[in-house]
């Protein structure tokens, strides 16, 4: 059964190793994004001086429509931290995204990017699509597959026959051979990391597969129904004349509703048919990417449907904690930095596999 599982290992490992070298690359950079965004652009994401009042959301959209061009708003970010500038995400003539970085005290665009151009978005597109769209998903989703298979067989072959051979099994002999450290460093730092790797991997299924996703959802709420994402408009057609203040109310209801400490992110539909959702993270949280959320009508501004975090379901809980585990950000800076060096040594993991690969075929061309 040992050879059939290191045979598979071995064959699906030199299938997948391209990918899950170019994946687990790119998921070491991303889990320090916002880390190396805000280092590189500090003036981006910070004002350069705290003022004593804010101008309203609709004033700094407004400027950014008129002096840019923009058609259409699709998000916009307000920060709890005073020092924070607010983001603003609006589509151009060409239906390009451009993300706006605005002084929400004097309404002045600080700087903006294409989204497409940003390098974070560029990492997160190869890491996810490996910039070949649906195909690179699916690519992505069955590596990804692969890598839980390479996981589980790689422990069935490290496990040692005897007990007395565990301890050898548990440390790398650093003064051997190359050929035997190679071997080493593979296995056994392999079955130290065993457990984040599978945690990481399987987290990284849900963006892939929807059954996957579905089947998280079934065992945490033993139903597949669950509440749509999105909530139909009900008013049909723009009659408000006066929209001054159209973001600015939205803001002021979601923070009133929910009145613990976050950041507010309003979200226009894409689509000419549902209503705007609003989230309000709460930073009161120890966790993050826990938010509530708020339903308004598109046209009158009104509140359609109140969803406090408390009230979901635990596979939508499930569902907000997924982010957090798979980029290592769940418990701040510890986390990061373990997922951080879990994903650089996976990314050694194809090259080492290769490497025990050739060693064998050469030691059976001389035998």
């Amino acid at each position: 059964m040992k050879k059939k599982i290191g045979q598979l290992h071995l064959w699906l490992g030199l299938a997948s190793g391209l990918v899950l070298f170019i994946v687990a690359l790119t998921g070491s950079i991303l889990v320090f994004e916002k880390e190396i965004d805000q280092f590189i652009n500090p003036e981006f994401y910070n004002v350069s001086r705290i003022g004593d009042t804010k101008k309203t959301i609709d004033y700094c959209t407004n400027v950014i429509q008129k002096q840019y061009g923009i058609e259409k708003i699709s998000r916009i970010l307000v920060y709890n931290d005073p020092k924070r500038t607010m983001t603003i995400t609006g589509k151009d003539s060409e239906g390009e995204n451009q993300i706006f970085s605005v002084d929400p005290y004097t309404g002045k665009v600080l700087g903006l990017i294409a989204q497409e151009n940003r390098f974070f978005s560029v990492v997160l597109n190869i890491h996810r699509h490996l910039l070949i769209d649906d195909i690179g998903e699916i690519i992505t989703g069955c590596s990804c597959l692969i890598f839980v298979f390479m996981l589980i067989s790689g422990l069935i072959l490290w496990w040692p026959q005897k007990i007395k051979n565990l301890k050898q099994r548990l440390t790398v002999k650093w003064k051997a051979s190359f050929k035997r450290v190679n071997w080493d460093f593979h296995s056994t730092f392999g079955f130290y990391t065993f457990l984040f790797l599978l945690i990481i991997a399987l987290t990284g299924l849900t963006w892939s597969f929807k059954w996957f996703e579905n089947s998280m959802y079934f065992i945490a709420n033993g139903t597949l129904e669950r509440p749509s994402a999105k909530v139909e408009n009900p008013t049909k057609i723009d009659s408000l004349t006066d929209k001054t203040s159209f973001f600015q109310s939205i803001y002021r209801k979601t923070d009133s509703i929910f009145p613990y400490k976050g950041n507010i992110q309003i979200r226009m539909p894409a689509d000419t048919i549902n209503s705007i959702l609003v989230l309000k993270e709460n930073l009161e949280f120890s966790i993050p990417n826990q938010s509530s959320a708020i339903y308004f009508d598109k046209y009158t501004g009104k509140d359609i449907e109140i969803r406090p975090y408390e009230s979901f379901s635990r596979g939508d809980k499930l569902k907000r904690l997924i982010y957090p585990i798979h980029t290592g950000s769940i418990y701040g800076y510890p986390t990061k930095t373990l997922a951080f060096l879990v994903c650089l040594f996976a990314v050694t993991l194809p090259i080492t596999g290769l490497l025990i690969w050739l060693g064998k075929r050469k030691k059976k061309k001389v035998n």
